[in-house]
């Protein structure tokens, strides 16, 4: 386990340098493509039907993560 940590110590950061190049070289049409893909990602299809927005769900996870910093 402590082997699979120091990997990860070292290639988190370079992963992340390629991820930043990646996303810099994109062009318009790349991000908004990519922004699209991610707002037209397909639902389960027995996903039951929302009776709300989502937003109190939303802001009591976001005020639990806010606590815990």
């Amino acid at each position: 386990m402590r082997k699979l940590v120091r990997i990860w110590d070292q290639a988190g950061p370079e992963l992340e340098a390629i991820k930043r190049r990646e996303l810099e070289a994109m062009t318009d049409e790349q991000a908004r493509e990519a922004a699209a893909d991610l707002l037209t990602f397909p639902l389960p299809a027995d996903l039951p039907p929302r009776l709300d927005s989502g937003l109190v769900e939303q802001q009591y996870w976001f005020s639990k993560f806010h606590s815990k910093r």
